[in-house]
């Protein structure tokens, strides 16, 4: 099934398009301390080796907002600012970074919000308006009582206006939740007032086990209804873990297709060999590779070959070892032994085939 994507307009965080038609991106947010600039710069190489698009810091006072400079010049990825309160690190921030984030909720009355406008505008630089649950306007929560779709949805429309009053359009918005059904009609609320672009998350969403569960839940109901442009899985995890569970959502919905789509059966009590073991070292050794392969590993010789048909390669394990399998053709016998060996083998030659074809 094809998903339809909500058309919205486009904008572009240096470099990468958000929006319209352009691919959904995956987006993370740094652990470290923004003042420390290796450790910083260190993490989002990681992060752009796992396939991260656009990255995210905190900026917490002057130093940190200092620090973007040569974090800027030491990355390959779009960088984005992450402003609370003090709309003057929004300013110091500008000149850096391909985009600034700021919370209608936290950062101030009108005049800060147009200095901020100011400053992004002189740069080319879009904003995001971060919506978040926890910190919405005081006289909305007394409102609506509490937060509610409609109160996040009213904050979101209230910001928008203001920048499109001092004549500013480059924004995308995210209205975050911890509560998966109040995030969801959140967002289809705004989807359908507006067509900015909208970031997904699921915000304090958990552990990499739970929150990757949990925001698959959310996001996972949203984008299959062509809703967002950009998402990030928040975890309490290496954000490396973010960057790996979000493309794993886009894949399952056939949004984005980019590295190694696992296919393995759920096993019973007819496994006869360490399947486990070797899927966990497959993971681990083909992590690297970008181009997207359908590799299939099931516990069953007798039926594995039909269950795994659509993949590229695969075994089929057995008693003593297993079928080495290429498009649904059985290409040879293999020793248990010799499994993650031989598929690394033929995976990083495969992968390496279909780029010189591109």
């Amino acid at each position: 099934m094809k998903i339809e994507r909500r058309k919205t307009r486009r904008i572009t965080v240096g470099g990468v398009a958000i929006g319209g038609d352009a691919p959904i991106a995956v987006q993370s947010m740094t652990t470290t301390d923004t003042r420390d600039v290796a450790a910083t710069i260190e993490q989002i190489k990681r992060l752009e080796l796992a396939g991260c698009e656009v990255v995210r810091v905190a900026v917490v006072d002057e130093e940190a907002a200092e620090a973007l400079k040569p974090i800027k010049a030491g990355i390959s990825i779009p960088l984005i600012a992450d402003i609370h309160y003090n709309y003057r690190l929004a300013l110091r921030s500008a000149p850096y970074v391909d985009c600034i984030r700021i919370n209608p909720g936290n950062i101030g009355g009108r005049d800060r919000v147009a200095q901020v406008v100011s400053a992004c505008k002189d740069r080319g630089i879009p904003i995001r308006i971060g919506v978040n649950a926890g910190s919405l306007e005081e006289d909305l929560l007394k409102k609506y009582g509490y937060p509610t779709p409609e109160a996040m949805v009213e904050s979101a429309l209230r910001a928008i206006g203001m920048l499109e009053e001092m004549d500013f359009r480059e924004m995308k918005l995210s209205l975050k939740a911890s509560h998966v059904g109040l995030c969801i009609e959140a967002y289809r609320l705004i989807s359908n007032k507006t067509d900015y672009p909208l970031h997904l998350g699921i915000t304090e969403a958990g552990t990499a086990f739970a929150g990757s569960i949990k925001s698959a839940v959310g996001m996972g109901i949203l984008l299959s209804e062509g809703i967002g442009d950009t998402i990030r899985i928040s975890l309490a995890a290496d954000p490396v873990e973010e960057v790996k569970a979000g493309f794993e959502i886009l894949k399952a919905l056939e949004l984005r297709h980019r590295g190694i789509n696992f296919i393995a059966c759920p096993t019973c009590g007819r496994l006869e060999f360490e399947m486990f073991k070797l899927m966990a070292e497959l993971e681990r050794r083909l992590s690297h590779i970008k181009t997207p392969l359908n590799v299939s590993i099931l516990g069953c010789a007798v039926n594995g070959i039909g269950e795994g048909m659509e993949a590229d390669i695969g075994i089929a394990g057995g008693k003593e070892g297993g079928l080495l399998f290429k498009r649904g053709k059985i290409v040879g016998k293999v020793k248990e032994s010799e499994m993650a060996d031989v598929l690394v083998a033929e995976v990083e030659a495969m992968a390496k085939e279909r780029e010189k074809e591109k």
